[in-house]
């Protein structure tokens, strides 16, 4: 579970709360490139924007035993991954999203050839939904991460 405060007032109540429900699930909580929020509320991790994946080494040196992803938009930034020794990175988006930072989609074929050659664990994101997931199998994902499918099971 990934918690994306973007400067929300009550960010460290929120995280504390998620990481209660992640600890109850036996889920895993990495913050939203905040190390302060992640540090504040017992977080196992961070997660990185694209742009930001360098930051990893200095993290990684102040927490040795967390967790950290980035985000990747193509093979220029699934090749930024590997160099900060990222443990995975989240590829998208692989499909059509509504998303208001989503770019062209990869698609499946496009998204299977950089997640099969890539040298970190690649999470399929964007635009994945109960409709399509099936169609990941086989693709090199290590696994699937959603949004707005999770947002639409809430409804």
């Amino acid at each position: 579970m990934i918690y994306r405060a973007f400067g929300a007032a009550e960010a460290v109540e929120t995280g504390i709360a998620l990481a209660g429900l992640a600890a109850e699930r036996g889920l895993v909580l990495l913050v939203g490139r905040d190390v302060s929020l992640a540090e504040a509320c017992g977080a196992q991790g961070v997660h990185l924007p694209e742009k930001a994946v360098a930051q990893a080494a200095l993290i990684r040196t102040r927490h040795p035993r967390w967790i950290l992803t980035g985000a990747a938009h193509g093979a220029d930034g699934l090749r930024a991954a590997e160099t900060a020794a990222l443990d995975a990175a989240f590829l998208s988006p692989v499909f059509p999203s509504r998303s208001p930072s989503a770019g062209a989609p990869l698609g499946l074929a496009r998204f299977s050839a950089l997640a099969t050659g890539a040298r970190v664990p690649v999470y399929a994101l964007g635009g994945v939904n109960t409709a399509n997931a099936a169609s990941l199998l086989g693709s090199g994902a290590a696994g699937l991460a959603a949004v707005e499918a999770l947002e639409s099971a809430q409804a």
